[in-house]
């Protein structure tokens, strides 16, 4: 059973135009780990035409020849992001995103007014590949998806809420939150008309990333404030 795929008729043109460069947003670097707070608009890692070369991983590069990604945010999220700057750092890390062992929580503003202070949605998630790149729930062929949610604040018929994913499908909380019925401000995947024209850019961030540092296992978290 599929969950609403509405929304697809708004589809904004897909034109890559990525932030200006400048310098590295740099959250921490040591020997081993470059964090980056990665701008709205820009990819990971290329994609798969020559204008689309620019990304996060190229322009960490220009200054850290040896940075490798070891996880992502879709184009349009912003907020933590680990690079390894080591072949070590690199699969030490992976494993723990690999095992959950990560930690990580999101601020979004979504459509409407949320009733409940607090929950959780567990729906699984498959890839809708006649509509690629969007996502979809469904019950009987997708992956388990699990996000919890809270609400930090209203205003003007607007919720901000904090999300902390228990598992890391693609597009996982854009999914969670328009099968909730309140899609986020500016989702050109998966929101209706009137909530992708309330905000110019998608809104949702990383907020806070946490992991054993690969030098040690230390645990370490980082943060950035989200923009909106």
């Amino acid at each position: 059973m599929s969950g609403p795929s509405t929304g697809s008729e708004q589809l904004r043109p897909f034109v890559y135009t990525p932030p200006p460069a400048g310098p590295l947003p740099i959250i921490h670097v040591d020997d081993h780990i470059l964090v980056l707070d990665k701008p709205s608009g820009l990819l990971t890692v290329p994609g798969n035409r020559p204008d689309r070369a620019d990304c996060l991983e190229a322009r960490a590069r220009h200054d850290y020849p040896t940075a490798r990604i070891i996880h992502r945010l879709d184009m349009d999220t912003s907020g933590v992001i680990v690079l390894a700057l080591t072949a070590h750092a690199q699969a030490h890390i992976g494993k723990q995103f690999e095992k959950r062992m990560t930690t990580k929580s999101y601020i979004a503003r979504v459509w409407g007014v949320m009733t409940e202070p607090s929950g959780r949605v567990d729906q699984p998630i498959i890839t809708d590949w006649p509509n690629r790149p969007k996502q979809m729930i469904d019950h009987d062929r997708g992956r388990p998806a699990q996000s919890d949610w809270q609400v930090l604040d209203i205003a003007d018929g607007m919720t901000r809420v904090r999300l902390t994913p228990k598992t890391g499908r693609s597009h996982q909380l854009r999914v969670h939150l328009l099968h909730l019925g309140h899609p986020i401000l500016g989702d050109n995947l998966y929101a209706h008309a009137e909530a992708l024209a309330a905000s110019d850019r998608l809104c949702l961030h990383a907020e806070t990333l946490g992991f054993r540092h690969p030098d040690g296992g230390a645990p370490v978290g980082f943060e950035s404030p989200a923009p909106f």
